[in-house]
């Protein structure tokens, strides 16, 4: 799967390539969205999600995450992206925002939803807009 990757990145969406340990220190330990989550709500969010790995080619580790909750008939929210920080700078978070967006594309979507508080421009590279009518949507939950 490519999406404008740079040269020496692969995304994949095999489950049994992802390192489920690494991704848990990253989000409860550097995401401002995801800090203290458990390992164990970490691992249901997986097992409960499509899961995006970036992955370095020549050595094969791990250097990016995305997960998306959807019904694959109308509706996906794209969530925990996080890009290793060593690897950071070079399109690696568009580009997985772009290789999510390709391979939901084939479902119809209605809408793919995703939040951030300060990546904007990563996600507008990859067709992201904000919302129209924001006054539209609601929340259930802690801010």
């Amino acid at each position: 799967m490519t999406s404008d990757l740079p040269d020496g990145y692969e995304i994949s969406t095999d489950p049994a390539r992802l390192d489920a340990a690494l991704v848990h220190r990253w989000l409860s330990q550097d995401a401002y969205w995801a800090l203290g989550r458990s390992r164990e709500k970490q691992d249901q969010a997986i097992a409960g999600s499509l899961n995006f790995g970036v992955y370095h080619r020549a050595s094969g580790a791990q250097t990016g995450y995305a997960r998306v909750v959807t019904d694959r008939a109308t509706f996906a929210w794209l969530c925990d992206v996080y890009i290793a920080p060593a690897a950071r700078g070079r399109g690696l978070g568009t580009a997985l925002a772009a290789a999510v967006r390709d391979h939901l594309a084939p479902y119809g979507l209605r809408r793919i939803m995703l939040a951030t508080a300060d990546a904007h421009r990563v996600y507008a590279r990859a067709g992201f807009a904000p919302l129209a009518e924001p006054e539209r949507w609601m929340v259930l939950g802690t801010p």
